[in-house]
């Protein structure tokens, strides 16, 4: 099969591979055990997409000024699942209760930064570089990362990007899958022969580099005779299948019977939640995307808990922004700042983080005030659960929150 051919192949497949050159740097494998970091604990990120209502989210019902800002879209008190005299959940997030009172699931509250931006692409563009408003980086903040220490190369890829086409925290260097189907991928890739001719070109050699690897990480996915069968449920729809497809391929490269195999899978996944940007007719829309959500979550619990994944696993939500406190005339929201986000894991010390809802101190345009910078849970990740200098990959110190227990 010829090189165009193989492309061709790929993106049928819904596939893409992105290497930051010929060459991978070695790396000591990751460390093991309770409270161990390296990145034998996987980081799965989860984008929803459009920018996430974080008040009707998590809803501060004890404040009258929330039903005075949403007399229409609201979420009833009667209807919200308290969790404490002032906070509740919209009722769609009752799937996550388990691991409420399991004491693993964090909920960070106030999430945004300074002088944000409400445009959709500049701001997630912020959020993927970790760069202050004003400033413009090339790398994703994850690309950095592994950049500033390599993945091993007993791993697959460095991660596996799903339900988008973009990099996000990995663009522009980081080894990187995107995976829509692996056994189609696995397919595709076994047309191609591993090439080893010592190309004198540099940018023929680092495409044939490409290739190979390619190749290789399509192996390394594809389902083998034995392999451990999940028995978890997945929920239907595009998010459902794209965990279910994200557990399947590491189930296939990161486990033997069921068990982890230390140094191997990828260090991280992305999978994206489309349809957070609510102008218009918030509440069905919302309620039906915050039941694919939870549903997904606990998903990804089982299916992490079968592999003997959970508790070396933290999941983290993020998106561009939130919503603005005072509904619109379409019965829904437009662009704000401040939102929540919800951490997830085994060894994650589960509550209530960050600045609840100022809804008293908004600003000139009705939004509210930064609680907690979200490069704060960036440097949760980098430092406390892989173990690196996030000082040096955040380009500035923040301070890691308080939501890993030892």
């Amino acid at each position: 099969m010829k090189r165009r051919e193989f492309l061709a192949a790929a993106a049928v497949a819904g596939t893409s591979l992105w290497l930051p050159g010929a060459v991978r740097a070695e790396s000591e494998p990751a460390a093991h055990g309770a409270g161990a970091t390296g990145y034998d604990n996987l980081l799965i990120l989860i984008e929803l997409k459009g920018g996430n209502d974080g008040l009707n989210t998590v809803v501060p019902f004890a404040d009258p000024l929330y039903s005075s800002y949403r007399a229409n879209i609201g979420v009833r008190r009667d209807q919200a699942i308290q969790l404490d005299e002032r906070t509740a959940l919209h009722p769609s997030l009752a799937p996550l209760l388990p691991m409420w009172r399991a004491q693993q699931l964090a909920i960070v509250q106030g999430v945004t930064y300074p002088q944000p931006n409400l445009s959709h692409f500049r701001s997630i563009e912020i959020w993927d570089t970790a760069s202050r408003s004003d400033q413009y980086l090339r790398e994703g903040w994850l690309t950095r990362a592994f950049a500033s220490v390599p993945v091993p190369r007993g791993f697959a890829a460095d991660g596996l990007v799903l339900g988008s086409a973009e990099m996000g925290p990995m663009a522009n260097g980081a080894r990187a899958i995107a995976l829509v189907n692996p056994a189609q991928f696995a397919r595709a890739s076994r047309l191609v022969t591993p090439v080893s001719l010592k190309e004198r070109n540099p940018a023929l050699a680092h495409i044939l580099d490409v290739e190979n690897d390619i190749v290789h990480a399509a192996d390394d996915l594809r389902p083998r005779p034995g392999q451990y069968a999940l028995k978890t449920a997945f929920p239907p729809g595009a998010f459902g299948s794209s965990i279910k497809t994200a557990m399947q391929a590491l189930a296939s490269n990161d486990t033997a019977q069921g068990k982890p195999v230390p140094g191997r899978g990828v260090a991280v996944i992305r999978l994206t939640l489309n349809g957070f940007d609510t102008h218009q007719n918030q509440p069905g829309r919302h309620a039906d995307l915050l039941r694919q959500f939870s549903a997904g979550m606990v998903a990804l619990r089982d299916a992490l808990g079968e592999l003997g994944r959970w508790d070396r696993t933290m999941i983290v939500t993020y998106a561009e922004f939130g919503r603005r406190v005072r509904e619109n005339q379409s019965q829904g929201t437009d662009h704000g700042t401040a939102s929540v986000h919800f951490v997830a894991g085994g060894r994650v010390a589960g509550g209530l983080y960050g600045q609840a809802p100022q809804l008293a101190r908004l600003d000139g345009n009705g939004n509210l005030p930064v609680g907690v910078d979200f490069r704060e849970i960036y440097a949760t990740v980098l430092g406390p659960w892989w173990g690196l200098d996030a000082q040096t990959v955040l380009q500035g110190r923040f301070q890691p929150l308080p939501i890993l227990r030892a």
